[in-house]
């Protein structure tokens, strides 16, 4: 490798992505679903935002969160598909090892950040159900903003060190790595060196961020289920579990593929083919952002109901 690509302080200058190691003669084939995947979360999350941000009715705390959640999928989405398709496509895979660490800080702390709107969605159930005549002075317009604050101080500072840890390796010339975009461990595994430190701190990241709030999730979901069905009337408790079955459905399609990617990546490293783990660490950041505002959409009646109002009034005009 040519001494440009190296600098002074032992690490790289560039970095390069190959894509999904294996798989490289489908690479064209590959990026097509992609594409559509991509294009169906922009249009997807778009139209959710556009309608919520409309629509006066629709401001209540739920739909703020909703709001604050398709905002992560569109800048989780738009941070890695873009670089992902012109590597599959292009072949276009050197990166700035500057540019290759943003990548890597918007992609972590965007996840953690989603994980807290998810944890707030939660909340937003638990005090609906549990409390619904102080729901609206709970959750008023100050302490929603003062949560998706907190959400993006703490995703921030979780994600920050990891910068730090990754500079401060040595990377003896190795810049190829077998992935379709820059992540903490990916990085982590080209140093020369001993990484313990970024594996525990990793692991700790994790457990702080996600292993919590899927904990208090699964607490508040256990408050809610028993008020629930203390309820009266059937009904009401349909109507009650209807309102928690599309955020539920969305936990799921956020916490599944992140877990598996993320103890595969740790732990099975020998037991889970490398093209495996990286077409599902491909998905697990696709995914999320196409299914969310489906699942919002199909199941629940404002949004669309207002959503088929909107475009009605385009077909209309045009």
């Amino acid at each position: 490798m040519s001494a440009s690509n190296i600098s002074d302080d032992s690490l790289p200058a560039t970095l390069f992505l190959t894509g999904i190691p294996g798989l490289e003669w489908a690479h064209i084939w590959i990026a097509i679903p992609f594409c559509a995947m991509y294009l169906v979360a922009l249009a997807g999350n778009a139209a959710l935002i556009l309608v919520i941000a409309m629509d006066n009715a629709l401001h209540a705390p739920m739909y703020l969160f909703l709001c604050l959640l398709s905002l992560t999928d569109l800048a989780l989405s738009s941070t890695t598909v873009p670089k992902m398709l012109a590597i599959l496509w292009l072949h276009a895979g050197e990166i700035s090892f500057g540019g290759c660490l943003a990548q890597m800080f918007c992609i972590h702390s965007i996840y953690a950040l989603e994980s807290s709107v998810l944890l707030a969605m939660a909340f937003d159930r638990y005090v609906a159900i549990c409390n619904p005549l102080r729901y609206t002075i709970i959750l008023n317009h100050t302490v929603i903003g003062r949560i998706g604050l907190v959400g993006i101080f703490r995703s921030v500072t979780i994600v920050s060190p990891f910068i730090f840890l990754l500079r401060r390796l040595p990377y003896c010339q190795h810049h190829v790595m077998a992935h379709t975009y820059c992540e903490h461990m990916g990085i982590a595994r080209l140093a020369c060196a001993n990484i313990t430190v970024n594996i525990v701190y990793g692991l700790t990241v994790a457990l702080l961020a996600m292993g919590l709030d899927s904990i208090l999730i699964t607490i508040s979901y256990g408050f809610i289920l028993h008020a629930v069905f203390r309820l009266p009337s059937r009904d009401a408790q349909h109507k009650a579990l209807s309102t928690c079955g599309s955020h539920f459905g969305v936990i799921l399609v956020f916490y599944i593929p992140a877990f598996f990617s993320f103890l595969t990546h740790r732990f099975g490293q020998h037991q889970v083919p490398k093209h495996i783990h990286i077409f599902l660490a491909n998905l697990y950041v696709l995914v999320p952002p196409v299914l969310n505002p489906i699942i919002y959409g199909a199941r629940t009646k404002e949004i669309r109901s207002r959503l088929l109002r909107l475009l009605r009034l385009r077909k209309i005009s045009t």
